[in-house]
């Protein structure tokens, strides 16, 4: 069961990174003075139990109020933005090693799922998101009877 949407923009960071490691090197900068700032992707864990899926994304440094998470035609979405300090100035960084700015994430989700019943809670900066399963899909124990 494939959960994940492909998404091309991740080999094309890989390669940028790759490419911003090399120029940094040929210019004798440190690697990471950038800031670093655009399109993101925060890693998460998925895994499932007898009860439900569920979905941990890290969001350290976002404010709750720019999370978004829908569920549309079968597909989780995860959006949001880490903002920048406003009270440091770029300039005055030595080393940016997070990324800020707009992120989203998309996830297929199985039929399985009650959509009904999806709840969403943030805590020390992990999104968790349950995603029960419905009633009639969950494994039923029938005894047998010794005659």
């Amino acid at each position: 069961m494939a959960i994940v949407k492909y998404n091309p923009f991740r080999e094309l960071r890989a390669m940028q990174e790759q490419m911003n490691r090399l120029l940094d090197l040929a210019w004798n900068r440190e690697p990471g003075e950038e800031l670093r700032e655009g399109v993101w992707q925060p890693p998460v864990d998925i895994f499932e139990d007898a009860e439900s899926l569920v979905i941990k994304a890290e969001l350290p440094g976002i404010d709750q109020k720019d999370i978004d998470v829908r569920i549309e035609d079968n597909t989780l979405t995860l959006r949001g933005e880490r903002k920048h300090d406003q009270e440091v100035r770029k300039e005055n960084y030595h080393r940016v090693e997070r990324y800020y700015g707009s992120f989203q994430r998309s996830f297929s989700l199985p039929a399985t799922i009650d959509q009904e019943k999806v709840k969403a809670t943030c805590d020390k900066g992990v999104l968790t998101i349950i995603l029960p399963k419905k009633e009639e899909i969950k494994p039923k124990q029938v005894s047998v009877e010794v005659k």
